[in-house]
């Protein structure tokens, strides 16, 4: 996929974006803030990076991916049908029962490779992954998306000690740092130092970057992949919560709501006018 240029990238990234909308709209429920502002990172893991094949999604040597903020999976949900792993009009079945693509990623779902959701322990698992590729002499990496607000919790940290520990240079954390928790700013919610600067303290080669520029993103993560230095990666992105839809930007409540039709609209037609001519 690496032939994509910037401005399909960025495209791209629109189309991932307006499924999440629409889905999210559709099922009268899910997490579009945060959904939202992850896009560009997965969609440079998925339409430029990652090697996966859509018709044998557990290819042994394919690369792992671990939403750690499980709550945003209508994003990688999006990815995955865009990639051909399940149809699109799968997507208008989120969180439906019997649906493949419930509230929090599960492996019933093509493309999933761990369930996730609880806080703090997706990172843990793609630390085990990233561990189990170097034992067992495979070149596949391990992406990870945490959120800002999830590190908060302490396994994040024994997981970063335990990737330094075993020089897992195959992976790729990217950190949501859209300064926004349920209940408020990260300051307010749980103040401590700086989150790059303790990625970093912890053993970590960290690229801090605007989360929402796909050049910077491209180059990041460029960077990071090459790197075999025994060091693991954090791409920190300072990115907007409800990126790309002006009345979800950088508003809390836009966690666990979904937009009236009103909103969906204007939503949809706000996105539409970002395309650019590539």
């Amino acid at each position: 996929m690496k032939e994509l240029s910037i401005a399909q990238l960025e495209n791209k990234c629109i189309d991932l974006k307006k499924n999440v909308v629409s889905m999210i709209y559709k099922a009268q429920s899910g997490h579009p803030g945060g959904s939202l502002s992850v896009a560009e990172f997965m969609t440079a893991c998925y339409f430029r990076e990652m090697k996966v094949d859509p018709e044998n999604p557990k290819w042994e040597d394919r690369d792992r991916f671990v939403l750690s903020k499980g709550h945003v999976c209508p994003a990688q949900y999006s990815a995955l049908a865009m990639r051909g792993f399940f149809p699109m009009e799968v997507l208008d079945t989120l969180r439906q029962e019997g649906s493949i693509l419930q509230g929090h990623p599960n492996m019933k779902c093509p493309g999933i490779d761990i369930p996730t959701g609880s806080l703090g322990q997706g990172l843990a698992c793609a630390v085990g992954m990233a561990l189990a590729a170097k034992l067992d002499k495979k070149d596949y990496r391990v992406f990870s998306a945490v959120g800002d607000g999830e590190c908060n919790e302490g396994e994040i940290w024994e997981a970063c000690a335990t990737a330094y520990k075993y020089q897992l240079d195959n992976l790729i954390v990217f950190c949501d740092y859209n300064n926004l928790q349920i209940d408020g700013t990260c300051d307010e919610v749980m103040p401590g130092p700086d989150l790059a600067n303790k990625f970093k303290a912890f053993g970590f080669d960290v690229y801090e970057i605007d989360g929402n520029d796909m050049k910077q993103m491209v180059c990041a993560m460029d960077i990071a992949v090459a790197a075999k230095n025994g060091k693991p990666k954090c791409i920190f992105g300072h990115t907007v919560k409800g990126k790309g839809v002006s009345y979800m930007e950088n508003v809390c409540s836009w966690h666990g709501v979904a937009p009236n039709e009103e909103q969906y609209n204007q939503a949809i037609k706000e996105l539409d006018a970002q395309y650019v001519s590539c």
